[in-house]
């Protein structure tokens, strides 16, 4: 009898194509294998000889909840007694899975998952509660490189580099991928991503504003052997985290908090000090109150928490205190932070702070804290914001992460917080005490300031002083006397301010029912060369009830419009065919902007970036750019300009594309 061959593997075809396809992973590139956990994949194997029923094939299978990362496939051949050979059979990548029901960051809805894991740009809210923009921004976590430095960066971790074993083991779990990820972003305890800067001093790398995605700043971390890039702000460290994580296959969001409390201590106060010229004053306490902040939400079920409190997870790689002994945050589940449940894993203390915390606005002098001048329950955690599914539009989801302000569900979802996060600290508190007594809520006068119109960078800010007498105790119906002190200053992104830029005084005598209207104007020659980056002033007012010794507040804040982009492009979008792009830019400054630079990205669109330099833009004309760019994915995608220049970091647009398929030839 004729001896049989040996059953030997020839070759392997892993499918690519056809299983990225079906694994969501087809953006990614179809030349390598991407698939995602507890899905099933075909291969198509060559042997020397038809298959016998003596020979035996082994494969190695994991189940739904396998570690992510980089894997090598082999195939044992034995047949009879005695032979056994292992063939190597190809490698593959495998990812999280939110398509299968078994995965712990499973998400039932294919809109959901088209929207916050397949694509690859959105918004990121920012400036001011009153002034939200929305910034494009080009996650592109399907470049072809991106899934390579985000396992990269799970392999620069401080976790990694103590314990590659039982780091590895533990990348099954969500949670701690979730977690490793997020103290990765900043640079504060490893080689992570980005190093934070809330500085003015960008010259060694790049302005926070400046950035238009997050592929470039991923690209040059990995480039230059993990050394961070320069420079990130929230919004940089939440847009970065969002695309490693929708490239794991987590489904993620970035979200906007404005006026986010910074409560070091745990206290839920936030203090804030005017003098009586209504100077805001600078502080050495570590609490602040930010203009905006963004962080995370992940999607995933949170099996180390008690039933209900799966789905959204706040996630903040934003370096501002220590998790476990790294600068990280999270995820703590928005449901526990709803029902003040601090208790709860991770850092749920810190971020029910952010958006539940009260303000107190005292006025000090003579080296001491002298008067209440307003206690603020609702003025932190505002106009909580995120990309609206499918659309371009902003949603408030302020509401899933807290009861209605003033409401007896809110007031007593807070007071159990406290007493969480208090313990016997609140029961001796003489500032509760002070605040008991409402002394400071009655005012016989009420202040407003209105702008008189849009307020334009490079032109006079005009506003008006709205006060009208109201009944008070000490004044029940006679006129009342105000000395008002204004004091408008640049208003720092992490809270705070900078030196007075501009200052007036104004005597008013008020009827009683009488309502008088001051005209203002700030001069552009005092906030010229003074402001920040983001353009953000506040007007300050401390108004001296004569006879009485007592003091109103009165706030406003600016945020100053900036020229617009405009963006044309050609009626049809095609792969591989030139696509006309127009784009337009008016400066309606009364002055020039010097040394204007442009970028374009855009994934499927561009590769990489593309930069110009476009000199300088005299007041009251428009420059005209035209050029054209050959897209090389199909589908919905996102086209990010941003024109900066030394006066105006942030002049963005964008423009939506649809690109076709390559029409057959």
């Amino acid at each position: 009898m004729k001896q049989v061959a040996a059953l030997e593997l020839r070759s392997a075809d892993l499918q690519s194509p056809r299983n990225n396809k079906e694994h969501h992973t087809q953006e990614m590139g179809l030349k390598r294998l991407i698939v995602r956990r507890g899905q099933p994949f075909a291969l198509r194997l060559h042997f020397n000889r038809p298959f016998r029923a003596t020979d035996h094939l082994t494969f190695v299978a994991e189940t739904a909840s396998a570690v992510i990362g980089p894997y090598t496939l082999k195939i044992d051949i034995s047949q009879g007694q005695g032979y056994s050979m292992t063939h190597p059979v190809g490698t593959f990548i495998l990812l999280f899975n939110p398509w299968s029901a078994e995965d712990d960051v499973y998400l039932p809805s294919e809109m959901l998952l088209r929207e916050y894991v397949l694509t690859d740009y959105g918004f990121v809210h920012k400036g001011h509660e009153q002034f939200i923009t929305s910034w494009p921004w080009n996650y592109g976590q399907f470049e072809e490189d991106i899934v390579d430095i985000c396992f990269e960066i799970l392999n620069r971790s401080l976790y990694f580099l103590e314990n590659p074993v039982k780091d590895y083991s533990q990348r099954s779990d969500v949670v701690y991928v979730c977690r490793v990820v997020s103290a990765m972003i900043n640079s504060n305890d490893d080689n992570g991503v980005l190093q934070g800067n809330w500085g003015e001093d960008y010259s060694r790398g790049v302005s926070p504003l400046e950035w238009n995605g997050s592929v470039a700043i991923l690209r040059q971390w990995s480039a230059r052997g993990g050394q961070p890039v320069k420079y990130g702000q929230c919004w940089v460290f939440a847009a970065v985290m969002c695309t490693v994580m929708r490239c794991l296959g987590v489904p993620t969001r970035v979200v906007s908090n404005f006026r986010s409390a910074h409560n070091v201590d745990g206290n839920l106060t936030i203090d804030t000090y005017y003098d009586r010229n209504a100077e805001m004053l600078s502080t050495q306490k570590r609490d602040k109150i930010w203009n905006f902040h963004v962080w995370n939400e992940c999607w995933m079920i949170r099996k180390d928490l008690p039933p209900g409190f799966n789905g959204w997870q706040v996630l903040d790689p934003t370096p501002q205190q220590t998790s476990s002994g790294l600068f990280c945050c999270g995820p703590a589940s928005v449901k526990a932070i709803r029902e003040g449940e601090v208790h709860l894993p991770y850092d749920t203390p810190f971020v029910f702070a952010e958006v539940n915390a009260d303000e107190v606005i005292w006025l000090f002098g003579d080296g001491q804290a002298q008067e209440i001048l307003v206690h603020n329950t609702s003025s932190i955690g505002k106009k909580i914001s995120t990309k609206l599914v499918g659309s371009d539009q902003r949603q408030d989801i302020t509401s899933s992460y807290k009861y209605p302000e003033g409401s007896p569900e809110e007031r007593a979802v807070f007071m159990r917080a406290s007493r969480k996060m208090l313990g016997s600290r609140r029961a001796s508190s003489p500032f509760l005490d002070l605040l008991g007594s409402g002394a400071f809520r009655d005012q016989p006068a009420l202040l407003r300031l209105h702008l008189a119109r849009t307020p334009e960078w490079g032109q006079d800010l005009l506003l008006t002083l709205h006060a009208r007498r109201v009944p008070h105790p000490a004044h029940p119906r006679g006129p009342v006397g105000l000395e008002v002190r204004f004091c408008a200053q640049a208003l720092l992104h992490k809270g705070g301010a900078r030196q007075p830029l501009w200052r007036q005084t104004v005597h008013l005598n008020l009827d009683f029912g009488e309502e008088i209207r001051w005209p203002l104007t700030l001069p552009y020659e005092d906030y010229r060369n003074k402001l920040t980056d983001e353009k953000l002033i506040r007007v300050s007012g401390v108004a001296a009830v004569e006879g009485t010794g007592r003091f109103i507040l009165v706030l406003k804040d600016i945020s100053l419009e900036l020229p617009h982009l405009s963006i044309e492009v050609s009626e049809r979008a095609e792969v591989g065919k030139p696509l006309r792009v127009h784009i337009t830019l008016t400066n309606t400054q009364t002055v020039a902007l010097s040394h204007c630079t442009m970028v374009l990205e855009g994934s499927g669109l561009i590769h990489g970036q593309v930069s110009n330099d476009l000199g300088t833009l005299v007041a009251g004309h428009s420059i005209q750019i035209q050029l054209d760019l050959y897209p090389f994915k199909a589908g919905p995608r996102q086209l990010q300009v941003l024109i900066s220049s030394s006066e105006v970091k942030e002049i963005k647009g964008y423009k939506d594309v649809f690109v076709a398929a390559a029409r057959p030839s």
